[in-house]
């Protein structure tokens, strides 16, 4: 508008537009530009020159053509005709038609490929699957995009867009060069060839190479979200006593008993691996002694640095406890950086960094949810690449998964983190802070009403938070229900109906009675007595059905372990349970209970084809695995699913 070239034709094609791609394809010959060769070429004065070249009813020679341009700027007959060629170049590849011809053929029939560049070092290792690599452009995977965007940061590799490029060449002569074959046509042809290499090649091989980059993190962040979700949403083991183990090596493990409630109970350093003998028996001793004295019934031993070593400690010393005892290798991932968080430093200051993460391991398996809460979502770590994508898109899914994971679950108000309790809908961190601080101060919440009391949180907030917060034998059991306080006065008509009181939920699991009389009634005929919808009412229904129920409790509980494997016991043929760890493009990963994950490569994943490991596996799945191949000198154990 402001160069004043905005023509009608030019509005309507811009109206016309289907995508970005469109309208910057048709705004291309009017962005300003850098001093091109067409331009230098115009102020030589030699557009008409270009025209006449272009025009099919023009006779003679091109030398004949460009005589009379010559002057002091342009002494020959060479240079006019060069000159005006850069104008017919850069017309052509300014025409968005050229630009749609040469996109749709490379991203159809084009392919990407990569070499080594022989720098990058020890890095370079990673990339060697990459040292000759070709795929077609419609067909690459995703985290191959992803990997091949990586090395060629890191300068390991070349990647190049192989375009057809003798196909889009004829198409755009066939739009620009006379059928009559005149002496001007090797002029035009010359033109086109070189806007194709010189201008159109390089910016379609940069949109490709975006657009592909674009899809692949597009999918890393769904993997990514679908993975934490499954993370999120494990079933929590409760009711035990659970001992935390962050493995170590010289400085030791680090050990801290939680009780049932995630209380710590005590904490500790055991040297049991990379010690002297007398280090390792004082701290066997320990370790037994804890376990007995606090009547600990599971372990939680972080998958990190010498978890290995420890794991096999501990399965030497459960057939000496006095009761028993099972363990489970949890994944760590993000302890640390608990540990080391203001969040941490804020629970727990009493106690030194890496205790925090023995406390942050044992918790994660009393209950997941609330522990990875603390954790920014991506430093969980179940992903691929997820350090190459867009960091605030990555986060802002991730922050609507957890949101979603935590109002599924709901929380608990009188046990919930400020973390947790900032993940509820309608609260926000303040707010969180403010409900911590007013339990402290006034103890345990009797009933949901209490939260009005709580200052910065409003009736608005109320209305969003109410619902997904739960207390356990408070006044009103309504209170320990998915049920919403605005809602309660329906519930109450229905309980009634069926001759019972909210005195029968307190039980806990609602008793299989009133299970039954809930089922025979039809919420349609109780949604026009009450004049509310019938969703609201079967959401009532279920949730009476089954109060103080936690919707974790159905999914499969995780594989705990009294014995240890080593790599070398694995054979082919071999069946065992485990626990899928990640899922990724091109398979999933599962812990059977040696130091490494197997991998169950998507071929093997399911007897039906499948499109994504994720249409059949979840992180956190319990799953029965056949041992393939163990490959001793890369660390790696190959696994069926199809057994």
């Amino acid at each position: 508008g402001e160069q004043g070239k905005l023509t009608e034709e030019l509005a309507a094609a811009i109206a016309a537009a289907k995508t970005v791609t469109d309208v910057e394809d048709l705004y291309r010959p009017y962005r300003p530009k850098r001093r091109t060769r067409a331009m230098i070429a115009r102020e030589k004065g030699l557009e008409p020159l270009a025209d006449l070249l272009l025009d099919p009813a023009a006779r003679g020679t091109p030398e004949q053509a460009a005589e009379p341009f010559l002057s002091e700027q342009v002494p020959t007959v060479a240079e006019a005709l060069a000159g005006a060629r850069d104008i017919i170049a850069e017309r052509v590849s300014d025409d968005p038609e050229v630009r749609r011809i040469a996109r749709d053929l490379t991203t159809r029939e084009g392919g990407i490929t990569s070499k080594m560049t022989g720098e990058g070092g020890e890095k370079a290792q990673e990339f060697e699957m990459y040292a000759d690599f070709g795929e077609a452009v419609a067909k690459v995977a995703p985290h191959r995009v992803l990997a091949l965007n990586r090395g060629e940061k890191l300068g390991v590799l070349s990647v190049d867009i192989a375009a057809p490029d003798d196909r889009i060449v004829t198409r755009m002569k066939a739009m620009y060069v006379r059928r009559s074959g005149t002496a001007f046509s090797a002029q035009i042809e010359e033109a086109v060839a070189d806007a194709y290499k010189r201008l159109v090649a390089p910016a379609i091989e940069r949109e490709v190479r975006a657009a592909l980059g674009e899809k692949a993190e597009e999918r890393a962040i769904h993997v990514f979200s679908e993975n934490l979700g499954n993370l999120l949403l494990q079933a929590p083991i409760a009711g035990h006593t659970v001992m935390g183990v962050d493995p170590g090596f010289r400085t030791g493990c680090k050990v801290a008993v939680v009780d049932a409630t995630g209380k710590v109970l005590d904490t500790g350093t055991v040297y049991i691996t990379a010690a002297s003998q007398t280090q390792i028996a004082a701290g066997e001793a320990l370790l037994l002694e804890l376990i007995n004295r606090h009547q600990v019934s599971v372990l939680s031993i972080g998958n990190g640095t010498a978890s290995r070593e420890t794991e096999q400690v501990v399965a030497r010393l459960i057939p000496q406890c006095k009761h028993p005892v099972h363990y489970l290798i949890t994944n760590e991932a993000g302890a640390s950086v608990y540990s080391a968080s203001k969040l941490g430093a804020a629970e727990f200051p009493q106690y030194d960094v890496s205790i925090r993460g023995a406390i942050s391991i044992a918790r994660r398996v009393q209950d997941p949810l609330a522990e990875l809460v603390k954790i920014e979502p991506k430093h969980i770590g179940v992903g691929q690449y997820q350090h190459d994508v867009d960091q605030k898109r990555l986060e802002s899914q991730l922050d609507a998964v957890v949101e979603t994971a935590v109002n599924a679950v709901g929380v608990d108000l009188n046990t919930a983190s400020p973390a947790l309790l900032g993940y509820v809908a309608g609260i926000k961190s303040n707010v969180a802070r403010a409900v911590v601080e007013y339990r402290e101060a006034n103890g345990r919440f009797k009933s949901r009403a209490e939260l009005k009391k709580v200052s910065g949180l409003g009736e608005k907030a109320f209305v969003q938070c109410a619902g997904f917060l739960r207390i356990a034998d408070g006044s009103n059991p309504l209170d320990n229900t998915p049920v919403h306080p605005e809602s309660y006065h329906v519930a109450e008509a229905i309980l009634k109906a069926v001759g019972t009181t909210r005195k029968e939920l307190v039980t806990g699991k609602g008793n299989p009675g009133l299970r039954l009389a809930l089922a025979q009634i039809k919420p349609e005929q109780v949604a026009a007595e009450m004049g509310v919808g019938v969703p609201t009412v079967k959401d009532i229904l279920n949730a009476l059905q089954k109060p103080g129920r936690d919707p974790r409790e159905d999914l499969p509980q995780p594989v705990l372990r009294t014995d240890v494997l080593e790599l070398k016991d694995l054979a082919p043929g071999m069946e065992l349970t485990g626990t899928v760890r990640n899922v990724v493009d091109f398979g999933a990963f599962v812990d059977i209970g040696v130091h490494q994950d197997g991998l169950v490569h998507i071929s093997q994943i399911s007897q039906k084809f499948i499109k994504h490991p994720s249409e059949a596996v979840a992180v956190g799945d319990v799953v029965k695995v056949r041992v393939l191949e163990v490959d001793h000198r890369r660390n790696r154990i190959a696994l069926t699913m199809k057994l």
